[in-house]
């Protein structure tokens, strides 16, 4: 019998967290219905399917504690079934406008299939409730749930502020046991950023692994003998998987990766940017801006609309032909790798969850199709981080301390820290350098001055998620991404001047908990240095 190579896919789940209950509607929530809509429900649907059919899946997870949060919001629950129900009034409409247009038709229709099937799908197979459903995948044996920190942070940057690391992995352990009533083994590195001073944060909360990027390990010291087929164990014993480079690239590339195949759906030509404006009002922001629908009739290589238009069939036998690609090239790769080895080597296949669906429209499909094809094979099986890590002997693990890393532009640091976004990090360490002081002198309090203490340390955690840098780096969003930082760094000073005066204003402090009220049971003494 052939050698059974392991692939093991880790999906990052993570979003930033956007919430606006001040505002009728806000346009950057949609980031978070389209996800939902476009991606974790269809993951969900797949595991279903997988598990209907006995499929022994094995796929690792990792859920951001801000995503966590707002999976179970109920404000943003009730607004993403508004957004699901106008796209399904909107589908009517669609296919009363495409009627008797064969093909255009055809592709209403299935949309509005989709969003009616979701609807039903999230409110009642799955009660509202995503994280519930992964938790039974993970209890059957087919998920592996990682957390991340709690606010997506670029850790890296906060190496020398031992309370900011300490508060980033402390609230994300406690969010992870809030939901899923126990710890995670793994950690996944938000956008892989790998620093050596992260090795003790890792094995002091009690975390078996992490993953890093590629040249994390090649550039290592000493080099990792396995490249990125192997494992390794730091000094202190925390276990680290580097990324399958070729596997990534196979997907994401963006001039070669088989999501950009020309077959595939166009998710950025959507009819509400094209029809008059009162047939998409419901889809129009408060500035009138025209935003996405959901419906989408063209593919990626379309060059005249009228021949160009998406066709499903196709696209389903691209799918098929590309799994059967990337597991001959995976395994072969493998093969390639064992000649130099006696341990049997891994391909870590690691992507954003967003890549399947929401970037991806196949993407969904890809993966299924990736798992009834890949459990078929003699020559493969899949095993989630943990499982694979189990049934090695790690005591021949090799001793290395990987690189600094990331998966940014040319894998180190510049994608969150340019021109365009170093002035945040000024802001953000004298914060929490002041946060720090304010819990060493308030170290028992109570009532109004606990719950301002507490919105503090919210706010904090909140001015350094990663994902502001980014899209100041991208320009996109740049104005939204630019007044979530200075709000909540203000929102912070606002609160330790107060203290410093000795007056809060109750009134001001309770509109600003019902609008970040993330992280409920936060406790401000996670910023306290430790003696």
């Amino acid at each position: 019998m052939p050698t059974r190579h392991v692939i093991s896919i880790v999906l990052n789940a993570h979003l930033p967290f956007v919430r606006h209950p001040e505002l009728p509607q806000a346009f950057e929530e949609r980031w978070f219905f389209e996800a939902l809509s476009e991606t974790y429900l269809p993951l969900l649907e797949m595991f279903d399917r997988l598990d209907a059919d006995r499929i022994p899946f094995r796929l690792g997870l990792s859920l951001s504690p801000t995503l966590c949060h707002m999976l179970r919001d109920e404000l943003l629950l009730e607004r993403y079934l508004e957004y699901i129900t106008k796209q399904i009034e909107f589908g009517l409409r669609e296919m009363e406008r495409t009627r008797g247009e064969g093909e255009l038709h055809h592709l209403a229709k299935l949309f509005y299939d989709k969003a009616v099937d979701r609807r039903i799908l999230f409110t009642e197979r799955y009660e509202g409730n995503i994280l519930k459903i992964c938790d039974y995948y993970q209890r059957k044996g087919r998920l592996e749930l990682l957390t991340t920190a709690a606010t997506h942070s670029f850790l890296p940057f906060y190496t020398a502020h031992a309370c900011a690391l300490q508060a980033q992995f402390e609230v994300a352990l406690a969010s992870y046991r809030l939901h899923f009533g126990k710890s995670p083994q793994g950690f996944w590195l938000p956008e892989f950023g790998w620093a050596p001073e992260l090795e003790r944060y890792l094995r002091s909360y009690n975390f078996a692994y992490t993953l890093v990027d590629t040249h994390g390990l090649i550039y290592g010291k000493p080099s990792a003998a396995k490249g990125s087929f192997y494992p390794i164990k730091t000094p202190l014993g925390v276990f680290v998987l580097a990324r399958d480079y070729y596997a990534y690239h196979a997907i994401a590339d963006k001039e070669q990766g088989f999501s950009y195949a020309g077959v595939y759906l166009d998710l950025h030509e959507d009819v509400g940017y094209e029809l008059p404006s009162e047939m998409v009002k419901p889809f129009l922001d408060s500035n009138g801006s025209r935003t996405q629908t959901g419906y989408k009739y063209l593919a990626l290589g379309c060059l005249d609309r009228k021949k160009h238009l998406y066709d499903p069939v196709k696209a389903s036998e691209k799918v098929k032909e590309q799994v059967h690609a990337f597991l001959d090239a995976r395994v072969s790769r493998l093969e390639a790798a064992k000649n130099y080895m006696e341990e049997t080597p891994i391909s870590l296949c690691a992507y954003k969850a967003d890549t399947f669906g929401r970037l991806w429209y196949e993407g969904p499909e890809f993966l299924e199709t990736l798992f009834r094809e890949g459990t078929s094979r003699e020559d493969m099986q899949f095993m989630t981080p943990a499982e694979y890590l189990y049934k090695q002997d790690v005591t021949q693990f090799q001793t290395v301390v990987p690189a600094f890393s990331s998966s940014g532009p040319h894998g180190y640091a510049e994608m969150w820290l340019d021109a365009s976004n170093d002035w945040i990090y000024r802001h953000a360490v004298r914060a929490v350098e002041r946060m720090t002081e304010l819990a060493d002198r308030f170290p028992n309090e109570s009532g109004i001055k606990e719950r301002a203490l507490n919105q503090a340390a919210r706010e904090i955690l909140l001015a350094q998620t990663s994902d502001w840098p980014k899209r100041l780096y991208k320009q996109a969003s740049v104005e939204y991404a630019r007044a979530q930082l200075e709000g909540a760094l203000r929102n912070f000073t606002t609160i330790y001047e107060a203290l410093g005066s000795n007056y809060i204003s109750t009134e001001w402090l309770t509109t600003l908990e019902r609008r970040h009220n993330i992280f409920p049971g936060m406790n401000y003494r996670v910023f306290r240095r430790k003696r």
